[in-house]
């Protein structure tokens, strides 16, 4: 453990959840120091040391401590409530009816601790048409209407490189679990802190779904365009692409300086942010004649010494060996007892005074069975008959 008192550390989480959604949300408090107790299956496919060891999982579950424990059991079910009671936290994400069926719903819980704050993650919310449905990352990516917006026009949908409503949805739910915390402060009462993929989603589009709310105007796919600001995209240059953003009129009149083309700056059809946006076409081949004079790195050098947003397209080895992401610290080192060290994503948000930390690898399913148990006044013995029971 760390030496510093962390910003959480006053808080006990119990983490029941899977996959990626909840334990991303669970990852920001275990981050921040709270006591976060992972409970799994004594013997769920997630015991599986090979998945385990996998990067994605050891990416999602460092900081915690991990006890195994079978929910289905009378025995196991004693102990979690015994736990309820001494948490501030618990954050599950199973299908909305499964909770019931295990005794471990919010108003159950409730009653032996009314100052819990009960996290949930669905997929479509936990009631209405669609709440038993499975939700998946893609399958709302799809639903929330992401798709239909990503990708070139006339491509057809294009799902995101990256798992953003899993992510997205998890940083919802940990900033309402803060907020009910915070909350609690005031009332000295816990609540229900529900959100889901699916409207995680949507209020992820952000200008796009407003642009329908609002306007009534449905969105369409624009490649590496913007929708809006022109121009704004990815260009070839000499030797390969950059991407630039120079849609508002002073950032095109620093662009077309600095092709050394103050024609273009007035050209009919370009001069306004309307014109361009109405011939977006004709302004990006334009320009682009002037990129492919010229190599990359050239550009990135001359663009951001006018102050026009520019920047090269990286694989993702060649951002983290950018030197201004090296300089953010956001990859970082963790010390497996059985891989040896290596290293994860870390936090991208920064306090001055009281940082985050690494202060474990992502335990082995049950490393902590003893510790957490033993904190609960049972005895070894007793530890080692509900181990035989596979209560543990």
């Amino acid at each position: 453990m760390g030496q510093r008192k962390l910003p959480l550390s006053r808080f006990r989480v119990l983490d029941l959840s899977r996959v990626r959604a909840g334990p991303c949300a669970v990852r920001q408090l275990a981050d921040w120091g709270a006591d976060v107790i992972k409970i799994e299956m004594p013997l769920a496919e997630d015991d599986d040391t090979g998945k385990r060891d996998k990067a994605d999982f050891q990416n999602l579950h460092r900081n915690k401590r991990s006890l195994t424990l079978n929910l289905k059991s009378p025995e196991g079910k004693d102990i979690f409530y015994r736990l309820v009671k001494t948490a501030d936290v618990v954050v599950e994400n199973y299908r909305p009816d499964v909770k019931f069926r295990l005794g471990i719903d919010y108003e159950t819980l409730r009653q032996m601790n009314p100052a819990l704050v009960y996290g949930s993650i669905s997929g479509f919310g936990q009631d209405g048409p669609y709440a038993d449905r499975p939700g998946v990352d893609q399958i709302v990516q799809g639903m929330s209407g992401l798709m239909s917006v990503t990708g070139a026009p006339g491509q057809g949908p294009m799902r995101t490189g990256a798992a953003i409503a899993d992510v997205g949805t998890g940083l919802y739910l940990a900033l309402g679990i803060l907020t009910a915390l915070l909350e609690r402060d005031v009332s000295g009462e816990g609540q229900w802190v529900q959100t889901s993929l699916l409207e995680s989603m949507m209020g992820i589009l952000d200008f796009q779904a407003a642009a329908w709310l609002f306007d009534k105007r449905v969105p369409q796919q624009a490649g590496n365009n913007h929708p809006n600001t022109i121009p704004t995209g990815t260009f070839e240059t000499q030797d390969g692409h950059l991407n630039i953003g120079s849609g508002s009129q002073g950032r095109w009149i620093k662009l077309c300086r600095a092709f050394g083309d103050e024609a273009l700056t007035y050209r009919e059809g370009f001069a306004t942010p309307d014109d361009r946006r109405r011939n977006r076409d004709a302004v990006n081949e334009a320009i682009t004649e002037h990129f492919r004079t010229r190599p990359t790195a050239e550009w990135i050098e001359k663009l951001n010494a006018v102050g026009v947003p520019c920047g090269p397209i990286y694989t993702v080895d060649e951002a983290f060996n950018d030197p201004q992401v090296q300089h953010l610290g956001i990859a970082v080192k963790v010390d497996h007892p059985r891989l040896g060290r290596r290293h994860v994503v870390g936090q991208p948000i920064h306090l001055s005074r009281t940082p985050w930390e690494m202060r474990n690898a992502t335990p082995d399913a049950g490393e902590h069975n003893n510790d957490i148990l033993s904190e609960l006044g049972f005895s070894v013995s007793e530890v080692d008959e509900l181990r035989s029971q596979q209560v543990i």
